[in-house]
């Protein structure tokens, strides 16, 4: 089969236009879901589809399902899915996302212009509302389906501005009818773009995940007591945000000596809200969130009780009050060995080096890899950069990393 890197960067570089954004250097995209945008990328991916014979299906929540259906396939026959998201994060880059959702789409005009003869049908998919910026919580498309939230859960999910998601979708056209079920799927692989810097320190177009971190975040609430930064003393002073450093840098301490167990455990805290958040007021409360990730669970779980043992010193050292509460919690996901192993023969295949790697990041696999054989394929992240109008792919190796795709979903698809 023979990629068409001129077809596939066309394909990118048209849905590029679609909430581009000004900026010094690279390129830019602002896709919320139910935008104008938003409205404006999905009609050209369904324009896409139709040019190349794929029917189309829309679910209640605005997936996106292109679907082919050759005379050599079964078309009761489980089908092989593929796909990512359309949707990105404010000022965010051109590839994340929306290279899987054409790859996929290119993958099957390869295999079209090479008389490849399915056994089954093959399907591309553009999940909903995958970066959660609009509808927090991300990855929403792919949780209904797989089950994990309903669709009447997800419609009613609403953004700053108290609209409904259902009411978003609706506007523009996109809240359909059909009922997607991935655990009807045969198989599913997604391409992404890396998104850090091993394949490209490595010299490798493909990286082949072996498995998806489990990703937990802990809320936590520091309060204080808010009062004059002039005529308060320092002894007399109960200071929220003081007491939230220390706590920065005991969760920054119980990170570094997890990694003595596990290289991969990390933990993040990029999220403060101060109040008063004024400049001559001692701060009385800060909320902050602890994201905390790792292909071990026991390293979730060893910096989550470091969190709570931190939180216990400072109560007892400092006049404040503190909680820490667990609300959102994955585990890790393995990658199935049947679609690794399609992804690295078909790499060797196409004469194209493959290397394995665990994600970093949560993507639609880890919800679709829950019900069904599922696998993540990265292509390069020229210096790891993603979420950033720097965000860059090469065209050689989104067409290179589409080669294996291609590949591996014609073995899975002529089973």
């Amino acid at each position: 089969m023979r990629v068409n890197q001129q077809r596939l960067r066309s394909d990118i570089e048209s849905n590029a236009e679609f909430g581009a954004v000004p900026t010094d250097e690279g390129r830019g995209r602002t896709v919320l879901t139910g935008s104008e945008a938003d409205r404006r990328a999905r009609e050209f991916f369904c324009e896409r589809l139709r040019d190349a014979g794929l029917s189309i299906s829309i679910d209640e929540v605005g997936n996106i399902v292109g679907r082919w259906v050759p005379e050599s396939a079964d078309p009761d026959a489980a089908p092989v899915a593929t796909g990512s998201h359309l949707d990105s994060v404010p000022e965010g880059g051109i590839f994340d996302g929306p290279l899987g959702v054409y790859a996929g789409l290119e993958s099957i005009r390869a295999m079209q212009d090479a008389g490849v003869e399915p056994v089954r049908p093959v399907e591309v998919v553009n999940f909903t509302e995958e970066e959660g910026q609009r509808f927090d919580g991300g990855l929403i498309g792919s949780a209904v389906a797989v089950g994990e939230m309903t669709s009447d859960e997800a419609l009613k999910i609403e953004d700053e501005d108290g609209i409904p998601l259902g009411d978003a979708l609706a506007d523009i056209g996109y809240r359909g009818e059909a009922q997607i079920d991935a655990a009807e799927w045969d198989s599913w692989i997604e391409l992404h773009i890396e998104q850090s810097e091993r394949l490209e320190d490595a010299g490798v177009p493909a990286g082949v995940v072996t498995s998806i971190v489990g990703l937990s975040r802990c809320s936590v609430e520091i309060i204080g007591e808010a009062d004059h930064a002039g005529s308060t003393l320092m002894d007399d002073r109960s200071d929220a945000l003081a007491a939230a450093s220390e706590f920065v840098l005991d969760i920054e301490e119980a990170t570094n000596e997890r990694t003595e167990v596990s290289e991969t455990a990390v933990g993040t805290i990029g999220k403060l809200d101060v109040s008063p958040n004024a400049p001559n007021v001692i701060s009385g409360k800060v909320s902050l969130t602890v994201d905390i990730r790792d292909v071990e669970y026991d390293s979730i779980e060893y910096i989550i009780d470091e969190a709570q043992a931190s939180l216990d010193r400072i109560e007892d050292e400092r006049p404040v009050e503190t909680t820490l509460t667990h609300p959102w919690d994955r585990h890790p996901v393995e990658m199935s060995d049947r679609c690794r192993d399609a992804l690295h023969e078909a790499g060797s295949d196409a004469g194209l080096g493959t290397l394995d790697l665990h994600s970093g990041a949560g993507h639609d696999t880890m919800h679709v890899a829950e019900v069904t054989d599922a696998a993540l394929l990265f292509a390069p992240s020229r210096d790891g950069i993603s979420h950033n109008p720097r965000e860059w792919t090469d065209w050689e190796d989104c067409a290179d990393a589409t080669r294996v795709l291609a590949g591996a979903l014609a073995t899975l698809a002529t089973e």
